[in-house]
């Protein structure tokens, strides 16, 4: 995995999707998806998962439960299609960033190709207390979706749903 330094990215990159951020979004994922799934967060679900919660019109219309079968909705919101292969492939680097940074970090665990929490850290209290409005959006979004994720059917059927692959 090649890392482009700081000084290479755009500011908005830089603010909006450090791996500090993402390591708490993909934690707060993993966190939905245990909830209703016995085991972690399958790997490939978190190049499925970050797209969803971070396009911020994607998010917008998730569902208000996870009742809501995901075959279905996205039946009937097929514009999310639109440029999801492409978000999610330009996400990969960052999204693998944090991991490594959640992992590091401690939030993250890896066992059998899935990612596990640590219990909650005192430093996500103070993070979320502290965050804007719409970074506490993208935060709740991040549980339901690993709840809705987890509800949906195994990983190859998720991805597959979406259009893209492992």
């Amino acid at each position: 995995m090649t890392i482009v330094p700081w000084s290479e990215r755009s500011i908005e990159q830089a603010r909006l999707l450090n791996p500090a951020f993402l390591a708490v979004l993909i934690w707060s994922c993993a966190d939905g998806y245990k909830s209703v799934s016995q085991g972690g967060i399958p790997y490939p679900l978190l190049f499925v998962g970050m797209p969803i919660i971070l396009h911020k019109p994607t998010r917008a219309i998730l569902p208000s439960s996870i009742r809501t079968s995901m075959a279905v909705w996205l039946g009937r919101n097929t514009h999310v299609h639109i440029r999801f292969t492409e978000r999610a492939v330009s996400l990969v680097p960052l999204v693998k960033e944090g991991v490594l940074f959640g992992v590091n970090g401690q939030l993250l665990s890896f066992a059998s190709s899935q990612f596990v929490i640590t219990s909650r850290p005192r430093s996500i209290h103070r993070f979320l207390r502290e965050s804007s409005e719409e970074v506490q959006d993208c935060i709740r979004k991040a549980k339901f979706v690993g709840r809705w994720l987890a509800s949906s059917g195994n990983y190859t059927t998720v991805m597959a749903l979406w259009g893209v692959m492992p």
